[in-house]
């Protein structure tokens, strides 16, 4: 009698999955041998199976149509089939599994051809080896934060630094509200000895099952690079199968199983809640080059126009609570995050309603997937009946009748008193906003307020993220115009950074300023803190708006995205003056650097 495991996984995870799983487990049954069968799909993994049955098993099935994970089974053979074939050609597959005999060395064998069907594959899995200290190894990252501009970039580009000095080759697929740049391949993936997750939001890791993997924020991997990269090298290399190797497996699984925290699902919502923004802001935005009023006028270009961009915003607030509850709960969220989401538009209870909307579902949807069992002809129900049915009632009635109408009276007051702010109120609030946007330069602080203000758009209140964007853009404007105006405050690599931070400043990227913050904090940062704190105050006291959540200087060609225009670079000039003065102080001269005597016989130019 053989011993057998085996996995079944189609995309839903229903008819196939369930129907091979059974096929094998009667054939296997009926020719005398004992097989556990592990099912996938959509809703995740069922009926898992483990270690002890995986290391006892003299070979592996995998019927599947989609990616499986099999690091689990290095050194076991493994028997590669579809689940259509698992269904028809059981027999042929179990005597496959059988017959074959262990292979010493990583191969991949055809099965002996059958009349009625293509032939299986078989392999033996083997462990890539660990480089040696001072070799030229391969690393594979992922860094991400919500608008995939400045952190994402150069936290790629510091790991990509420290990994060459330290001798490995590393690709880096950068992530953010467009999408995923640079790929990563499966075959970079398997060849890689380490994986370097850093990130600000969600990111899926199922394609890294069995690699050493290191989650960090993104913020760590751009000024930490170096010591990320060695504690990615320094995990435990995880080896199926071997007893030395089960606790770090139970470790790798159970930091997988970890929930983020809450901070980091909600700038997953942020990040794909932006291109709605973006799309709706500047669109309605174009609406108004014909006239403040022409979108009323039905029929007409400048109507259709505001039509698109309402549809964009409508769509704002479900997209934040479905991928707040993506983030937390992974696909089972989607359905009730989305509904809520849609709930709080309806009611009127804008971002807030949006954001609890989100947890909410996230966290109903986990619950109802972790605990709710069902036999396993039934499992197939689950993630496309039983989850979204339940978790979408709870989430839905929670929002109509407990949580919806307080979220709606706190968004609707929050809006009534933005909307009226003027005078004192409006310069405290800059005030507040401008100095969280550069306290940290795009760390967790920068990214509330930025938050903040994106929320408010929806409610149609533009003046916060007029003040944020402003706020956010003085820092490197500031510290660029200091390496001109005051050049022996600084040294020759920072006054080339400047030109750098000028350009990053006029795009809105903050981040230009973290190279000098980073070296000079109790100097620099509150001499940022203090520009970006006046700009924003005298973007809210002029009562700019802006319709767009990103774009720098160059938003403004875009007619009626920001008013008054005139006003707002006032704000932006004058912030970062108040920047370049406050480091002028607060910084003191360099010491000269000694001119040595010119060689003898050297020509005088006197």
């Amino acid at each position: 009698m053989a011993k057998l495991v085996a996995i079944t996984a189609c995309p839903t995870g229903i008819a196939h999955t369930v129907m091979a799983a059974e096929a094998l487990r009667r054939v296997a049954a009926l020719k005398g041998h004992h097989i556990t069968v592990e099912t996938q799909g959509s809703e995740g993994a069922r009926t898992p199976l483990d270690a002890a049955a995986i290391a006892e098993a003299d070979a592996v099935i995998v019927a599947a149509d989609i990616t499986v994970d099999e690091t689990r089974f290095q050194g076991k053979r493994i028997i590669r089939t579809s689940t259509a074939l698992a269904i028809r050609e059981t027999e042929h597959i179990i005597d496959e599994a059988v017959a074959r005999s262990p292979a010493s060395a990583l191969s991949v064998v055809p099965a002996p051809p059958a009349p009625v069907t293509p032939p299986v594959t078989v392999v033996t899995a083997t462990h890539a080896a660990t480089p040696t200290a001072g070799g030229s190894g391969r690393l594979v990252a992922i860094t991400a934060c919500p608008t995939g501009i400045a952190h994402t970039f150069m936290a790629a580009e510091a790991l990509t630094r420290a990994a060459k000095a330290k001798g490995y080759t590393l690709k880096v697929e950068t992530q953010g509200s467009v999408g995923a740049k640079n790929l990563l391949t499966p075959e970079e993936i398997a060849a890689a000895d380490a994986v370097i997750i850093g990130a600000d939001t969600h990111v899926s890791t199922e394609r890294f099952a069995g690699k050493r993997l290191l989650k960090t924020s993104v913020g760590e991997a751009l000024k930490q690079a170096d010591s990320v990269i060695e504690r990615a090298l320094a995990l435990p290399v995880v080896v199926a199968g071997t007893p030395a190797a089960e606790a770090p497996a139970q470790a790798v699984a159970r930091a997988k199983a970890e929930p983020a925290g809450p901070y980091k699902h909600l700038l997953t919502g942020v990040s794909f809640m932006l291109p709605f923004v973006v799309a709706g802001g500047l669109v309605m935005a174009l609406s108004f080059v014909f006239g403040i009023d022409a979108f009323k006028q039905e029929g007409t270009l400048p109507a259709a126009l505001m039509q698109i961009g309402q549809a964009a915003f409508a769509l704002m607030v479900p997209a934040l609570a479905g991928y707040i509850a993506y983030s937390i709960a992974d696909r089972p969220g989607l359905a009730p995050g989305f509904i809520g989401g849609m709930l709080a538009s309806r009611i009127e209870a804008g971002f807030l309603g949006g954001i609890a909307a989100g947890f909410l579902a996230g966290y109903v949807a986990r619950w109802f997937r972790d605990h709710i069992r069902l036999p396993a002809n039934l499992e197939g129900l689950k993630p496309v009946l039983i989850l979204p049915l339940l978790s979408s009632l709870v989430v839905g009635l929670l929002m109509v009748y407990v949580i919806g109408a307080p979220v709606a009276a706190i968004m609707h007051g929050l809006t009534d008193f933005l909307t009226g702010m003027s005078g004192t109120n409006a310069i405290l609030l800059g005030l507040l906003l401008g100095g969280m946007m550069a306290v940290d330069t795009g760390g967790p602080i920068n990214k509330a307020a930025y938050a903040f203000a994106v929320g408010l758009l929806g409610s149609s209140t533009f003046t916060p993220m007029a003040a944020v964007m402003a706020a956010g853009m003085t820092p490197p404007l500031g510290l660029a115009l200091a390496t001109v105006v005051a050049r022996n405050r600084f040294t020759l690599q920072e006054r080339e950074a400047g030109k750098a931070a000028a350009v990053l400043g006029l795009a809105f990227i903050s981040e230009g300023a973290i190279p000098f913050a980073a070296k000079d904090p109790l100097r620099v940062i509150p001499s940022i803190v203090f520009g970006s704190a006046v700009t924003g105050a005298l973007s809210m006291w002029f009562g700019c708006g802006l319709r767009a959540p990103h774009g720098g200087v160059f938003v403004l060609a875009i007619p009626n995205a920001v008013q008054p225009v005139g006003l707002y670079l006032v704000a932006i000039a004058v912030g970062t003056l108040a920047t370049t003065l406050a480091l002028v102080i607060l910084k003191r001269p360099l010491p000269e650097e000694p001119v040595l005597p010119a060689p003898e016989g050297t020509p005088s130019l006197r």
